[in-house]
């Protein structure tokens, strides 16, 4: 499972003109699903994301995860994330989960993320998204377990 995570000054996310989730300050997190994830390492992806210390403390060095510095999560699904790109023109996406699984995993991610008490909004997945983003930093980072 993989995290792409954007520290953001607000962010948001909309199917067809209608807003599914938005945040102020926090992070925008990318979720892309691989064959053989797990709930278990979905949990422990949320745990990583949740705790990864990227936001500015008192000196302005990031010593503060998303909660500690007051921030929320918007998580939107991105398969695009599993895509094999080491060969040719065209990325190959084989090792991607299959739709229903990857859906149940990421439910369940953003439901970890909530019962760790973040405030957690979310995409709509497998739908044409259009996410707006004001990146802080920026600051991005690739988590994956």
């Amino acid at each position: 499972m993989i995290a792409l995570i954007q520290r953001a000054q607000q962010a948001s996310v909309s199917v067809a003109g209608e807003t599914t989730g938005e945040i102020g300050p926090g992070l925008l997190i990318l979720l892309g699903v691989e064959k053989g994830d797990t709930p278990e390492s979905a949990s422990k992806l949320a745990d990583k994301v949740l705790g990864y210390r990227i936001f500015g403390d008192e000196n302005d060095k990031m010593n503060l995860n998303v909660q500690q510095a007051g921030g929320s999560v918007l998580v939107v699904s991105q398969f695009t994330l599993a895509a094999d790109t080491k060969k040719g023109m065209r990325p190959g996406f084989s090792a991607g989960a299959a739709p229903a699984e990857a859906e149940k995993l990421y439910d369940y991610f953003a439901a970890c993320c909530r019962e760790k008490g973040a405030t957690t909004e979310t995409g709509r997945f497998a739908a044409d998204m259009k996410v707006s983003l004001i990146n802080d930093g920026p600051v991005t980072f690739w988590l994956q377990v």
